[in-house]
């Protein structure tokens, strides 16, 4: 299995037959390198629905006719208008091709600009539990630390754990931090930072915290996948 981190929160996990690409943001993000043109995919798996999480799921789904994966509100959105989706619900688990998929709670918000400008309710946030190849990937989202994550980390152990450290709109630095002794996962790659000067975090003292607490820290270059 590679983990490609694409920037933000986007990362792509390649299976020996499958590309799943979790919240596809490129178009308007500075810190990407890869357009949206270019990214693989046969499943898109979508955390919430802020607009820097769903990016360019629409567009990349029509080009590689990857399904869609979200909760059931944005399921039928992009169902709508014509993609290939799969809905769910948190603590609900569903067997797909590339592996096993559960969607975990995530404190945080879910809602997407309307045609009229209005917000659309897209639903709960959600983390994801991704487990493939014998190894288990959670992608927590965007969320807050809650007391949650010691049953997730005790009931599924987790190879790697992807969290948000930016701050502001997630958890930070320190909360990521204790995060990491409730999940005890193997490693960690931090995400949700630096891309915008309002999420900037120190992910080198980050990465130190991570080693203190017995968990490999995992900060590769954009684009630089790494084998898990």
């Amino acid at each position: 299995m590679l983990i490609t981190y694409h920037s933000h929160s986007c990362v792509r996990i390649s299976t020996r037959s499958h590309e799943v690409l979790v919240d596809p943001f490129f178009t308007g993000n500075p810190a990407a390198q890869t357009s949206a043109d270019d990214v693989p995919a046969d499943f898109i798996l979508l955390t919430h629905g802020h607009q820097d999480h769903v990016g360019d799921t629409e567009a990349i789904a029509r080009r590689t006719g990857a399904t869609v994966v979200a909760n059931y509100e944005i399921a039928s959105y992009f169902g709508h208008k014509g993609l290939s989706t799969h809905g769910m619900s948190i603590g609900g688990a569903h067997d797909f091709a590339f592996g096993r998929l559960k969607l975990t709670i995530a404190h945080h918000g879910s809602g997407y600009p309307g045609p009229d400008g209005n917000m659309l309710y897209f639903g709960q946030p959600a983390g994801l539990l991704i487990s493939a190849e014998e190894k288990t990937v959670y992608h927590a989202g965007d969320t807050a630390l809650f007391l949650d994550m010691k049953l997730i980390g005790e009931r599924h152990p987790i190879d790697l754990a992807i969290l948000p450290i930016g701050d502001n709109f997630t958890m930070g630095v320190d909360d990521a931090l204790h995060a990491l002794e409730l999940l005890k996962p193997k490693s960690v790659l931090p995400v949700h930072y630096n891309t915008f000067e309002l999420i900037r975090a120190d992910v080198d003292g980050f990465a130190k915290g991570a080693e203190q607490r017995g968990v490999r820290p995992v900060v590769p270059e954009v684009d630089r996948p790494f084998e898990l």
